[in-house]
């Protein structure tokens, strides 16, 4: 974009905060339900894990009402906390508004994709998710540059690969393929089925709520010490930053449900077999991809 590339940058990456804290809630439903679902499926109770899946689905849509309507009234006040300026507040609002709009899209897709993983699908998970991002970089350079959407282009490229995504996702869990099926008798909430799912899942939303307080904090100091250029910065070190995160998140992810299958079989020895498997890469990328992005950095 030229002219104001970097200002939409900026503008941009002061969203990542409320980005991460949407995302946080997502997996409070995603993974303290899934792995809770795979347990009961582990007992051969599918009836109590099609409750789990009804239960954590209307958990999301209420969770994305709230926060649709706490975000988009209060936007330009929170963006101007994180360090917006006044040159980058019209892009951050442009482009968070329109996101915010179809966070209900977001929560479905990061909050449901774990419970098709716990069947054992794993190729449709990732589907879901290749296709979103296919979707997504195919309409980005339409949007900002052939329609002249600016910032609002990617946002609203963003939001419709996250719909696609939403309809793949429900299309399944309400299709002949699923072994848990999304039904309207198992969507009113119950706190003896809610509740322990929130109470597994609290551990990762206290993880990802911190880091967007952790985001706030550097975005806002950054702005202050350093302007929007070194806010920009900021942005992209936390882009780099979740590429090296998220195969970790999705190994640990992946053996977190086979775990919980298995615990609910009441079979120890696959349950500590299945650890290992997870804890081996995940102790390994991390370091490697750190001391790569480490000597890459130094070079330039």
């Amino acid at each position: 974009m030229p002219g104001v590339g970097a200002s939409a940058l900026t503008g941009g990456g002061l969203f990542t905060p409320i980005l991460m804290l949407i995302n946080a809630f997502a997996m409070l439903a995603g993974a303290g339900g899934a792995p809770r679902a795979a347990i009961s499926m582990g007992k051969k109770d599918n009836r109590t894990a099609e409750k789990i899946l009804g239960n954590c689905f209307s958990l999301l849509i209420i969770m994305a009402v709230i926060l649709t309507f706490i975000f988009f009234i209060f936007a330009p006040q929170m963006l101007t906390l994180f360090g917006a300026s006044g040159k980058t507040l019209p892009y951050a609002v442009a482009y968070s508004r329109i996101y915010i709009l179809g966070s209900i899209f977001v929560l479905i897709v990061m909050g449901m994709n774990p419970f098709i993983t716990t069947q054992g699908f794993a190729k449709i998970s990732m589907l879901t998710t290749v296709i979103g991002a296919v979707i997504n970089i195919i309409l980005d350079p339409i949007f900002i540059f052939v329609l002249d959407l600016g910032v609002r282009g990617a946002a609203l490229a963003t939001v419709l690969s996250q719909a696609v995504g939403a309809v793949w996702i429900l299309r399944f869990l309400t299709g002949k393929k699923t072994i848990l099926h999304l039904r309207k008798e198992n969507f009113r909430l119950r706190r003896d089925i809610i509740l322990p799912c929130l109470a597994l899942g609290i551990s990762t939303f206290v993880m990802l709520s911190t880091e967007s307080i952790l985001s706030i904090s550097f975005t806002s100091s950054l702005s202050r010490y350093g302007g929007d250029l070194a806010v920009g910065a900021m942005t992209i070190i936390t882009s780099v930053s979740q590429l090296v995160t998220m195969p970790v998140q999705g190994i640990c992810q992946g053996g977190q449900l086979i775990t919980s299958y298995n615990f609910g079989t009441n079979n120890k020895k696959r349950v500590k077999e299945a650890f290992l498997p997870s804890l081996k890469p995940a102790s390994f990328l991390r370091p490697c991809a750190g001391l790569f992005c480490f000597l890459h950095a130094c070079e330039n």
